[in-house]
């Protein structure tokens, strides 16, 4: 199957707390790699950002094993990374200042594969899990790797204000939170 889209029966994730330390919690300063070259400190930024945790991107002709789709949460990176790509427009309308995607996979790995989707942002790579471990992220081990389970937040000035966690279906991860900004978000 291919990595743009996912199986109809994958186990829903369930909300097991570990984000709920969370929102009001500012974010470290730390820099992280980017697909553009220049490190990112997420906690300079001024303004409303957007930032999307997920576990990895297949690489292409990787076959997703069904010991990945049996993780609940775990497949839909790829859809994730997509449906923030296809909302740039109306989170930039929403005065979303800056979306980002971050895992734990290397620069190179995510380089790849902004280019491949044509991603309008940059990725972020935590190779280390220095900011998953600061923040306490949820994480789980994929073949001997630690990876973050996916959720997305939305930043002010380095604070974080929500959490959606956990999210699924990953496809629809930007239309939710363009419904919160419009609907709930109070700053603008």
């Amino acid at each position: 199957m291919a990595h743009t889209s996912f199986p109809t029966d994958l186990p829903v994730p369930e909300d097991d707390g570990a984000c709920a330390h969370l929102p009001n919690s500012t974010l470290p300063s730390l820099s992280l790699p980017a697909t553009s070259g220049t490190p990112i400190d997420l906690s300079a930024l001024s303004g409303l950002t957007i930032l999307f945790c997920y576990p990895r991107t297949g690489a292409p002709n990787e076959v997703v094993p069904d010991s990945w789709n049996a993780i609940p949460g775990a497949r839909g990176c790829t859809p994730q990374a997509c449906s923030f790509r296809d909302a740039i427009a109306p989170l930039q309308k929403l005065r979303v200042d800056n979306v980002f995607g971050m895992s734990t996979q290397d620069t190179a790995y995510q380089t790849e594969a902004k280019e491949r989707l044509h991603l309008p942002y940059e990725l972020l790579s935590d190779e280390k899990c220095a900011f998953v471990e600061r923040l306490g992220l949820p994480t789980f081990e994929w073949e001997g790797k630690r990876v973050c389970k996916r959720l997305s937040m939305a930043v002010l000035d380095g604070k974080i204000i929500k959490v959606w966690y956990p999210v699924f279906p990953p496809d629809s991860n930007a239309q939710v939170v363009v419904e919160w900004l419009e609907t709930e978000y109070k700053h603008r």
